[in-house]
């Protein structure tokens, strides 16, 4: 009878080891500068601000309220009871007050 030899599992598992992943290559990207004057241009240009201004707290909380309403606490800048914020009086922002009267009083009305 002829005697098989055999190898050891390990061995045979060390053979057949997947090659390493290498990174994939970075590509190169290029920095086109742009002239002073194309910068100036191409960036938003800021609202002035109007001079009007108005100052809102915060009466109630919005422990309990919807998340819309919570939300809007938020956008106005208010996050804690008591707290005042002023604000640029404009559309925007007296349609937020408006949403939530039972959460924000109007303190003053600056001109």
């Amino acid at each position: 009878m002829a005697e098989e030899k055999k190898t050891p599992a390990k061995k045979a598992e060390t053979a057949k080891k997947a090659p390493a992943k290498t990174a994939a290559p970075k590509k190169e990207t290029k920095a086109v500068a742009k002239p002073a004057a194309e910068k100036k241009a191409s960036a938003p240009k800021a609202k002035k601000a109007s001079g009007k201004t108005i100052t809102v707290r915060q009466i109630g909380s919005p422990v309990g309220r919807p998340v819309v309403q919570r939300q809007t606490l938020i956008g106005l800048g208010l996050n804690k009871m008591h707290k005042t914020r002023t604000l640029e009086d404009t559309p925007s922002v007296r349609g937020m007050v408006r949403s939530i009267p039972h959460l924000v009083v109007i303190v003053e009305d600056a001109a």
